[in-house]
């Protein structure tokens, strides 16, 4: 029972949305709107009417969890509507105008959510000023809908800076990672200068020496086969400082930096497991995309599709943002050339927000 329970939570509401069970505890609110039928008689058509209306106020409640930024306006007017088609016949329509100015702390920052807010009291107070006069229609909405709508302009400002700390957080620590690599890269140039030279200079002599003293020859070859061993291990040793956050934490810094930026990210497809080189292409190409999608998609929605199959893996990242006709430029170029030097491929095309698809040997 619970895992079927737990497994219909899932379908209803996002896992990003941090919310637990709450969502199912507000609903106790529409109880206002169908006491009415509990002392009150009415036609025939109300009754009937009131099936529909409860399955699309399901609907587009539990909808609203999923949208974020802009795309909630649709979810505002169907519960201003709503709100409006029932306010002449139940005074307990104004629930609908209180959902609406909880959704509407969620629609972006604090003054776009402010006027939102506002703009669904100042919807429910013209309806009740044309159809609903009476006092417990329009005051509930005034005072209450204002406060859960501030309420979750608070939240979702906390939740935004939360993300902008995490991310902030994860740069830092990148940006620790960068400076080390750059440490072990010195290390190596100095280290394989030296072992390079040494290496090339025995090689000189011994091809010298192979016709006049072969057995010295012999020995400068198996000291070059000793220095080439020794540099080999203090390589291995010094690189273990170099591997990146791979796929998996792209992914992951992918979502925090787009929540941060305001656009909402679907992750579709397990993380493949892919040889080191061409998983660090593969979140090279993430990283890029998402960077594109941040500074110039101007998106609400970003999707990003994993797969593997026919012996290739393949990634496809879609915004839904102004699209338009891919710019070549140092981003796309070094995309296709890391993808290229592993037998990799990149496609861009601008139709419906910007698509990207990159497919490389798995």
């Amino acid at each position: 029972m619970k895992r079927w329970l737990l497994a219909i939570h899932r379908r209803l509401l996002p896992a990003e949305a941090c919310v637990g069970w709450l969502p199912y505890l507000w609903l106790v609110y529409m109880g206002f709107f169908f006491l009415k039928y509990l002392y009150a008689d009415a036609g025939p058509l109300e009754r009937v009417a009131l099936v529909p209306t409860a399955v699309a106020f399901l609907f587009i409640y539990f909808n609203g969890y999923w949208r974020k930024s802009w795309r909630l306006v649709p979810t505002l007017l169907a519960l201003g509507i709503l709100g409006t088609l029932w306010a002449p016949h139940n005074v307990g329509a104004n629930a609908f105008f209180i959902f609406g100015c909880s959704f509407a702390g969620w629609i972006g920052p604090v003054r776009r959510a402010s006027i939102a807010v506002a703009a669904m009291v100042g919807w429910a107070l013209l309806v009740a000023w044309l159809w609903q006069p009476n006092i417990t229609f329009w005051l509930p909405v005034a005072v209450f809908g204002t406060m859960a709508g501030m309420i979750c302009i608070y939240d979702s400002t906390r939740e935004r800076a939360a993300a902008e700390l995490r991310l902030s957080q994860e740069e830092v620590r990148q940006m620790a990672r960068v400076a080390e690599r750059e440490r072990i890269s010195r290390d190596l140039h100095d280290l394989l200068g030296h072992t390079l030279s040494v290496i090339a200079l025995k090689s000189e002599l011994a091809g010298r020496l192979v016709q006049r003293d072969p057995q010295r020859a012999l020995a400068e070859i198996r000291e070059v086969e000793q220095v080439s061993r020794a540099a080999l291990s203090e390589v291995r040793e010094a690189i273990t400082g170099m591997r990146t956050r791979g796929l998996a934490g792209e992914l992951e810094h992918a979502r925090l930096a787009l929540k941060a930026a305001g656009v909402e990210l679907t992750v579709e497809g397990p993380v493949p497991e892919l040889p080191a080189a061409n998983e660090a292409v593969l979140a090279m190409v993430v990283r890029e995309a998402v960077t594109n999608v941040i500074r110039h998609a101007q998106a609400s929605r970003c999707r990003i599709l994993i797969r593997v199959e026919a012996g290739e893996a393949f990634v496809e990242v879609h915004d839904d943002g102004r699209g338009g006709k891919p710019v070549a430029g140092g981003g796309l170029e070094g995309m296709r050339a890391r993808l290229a030097a592993v037998g990799g491929r990149l496609e861009v095309a601008g139709d419906l927000g910007l698509r990207l698809r990159a497919w490389l040997p798995s």
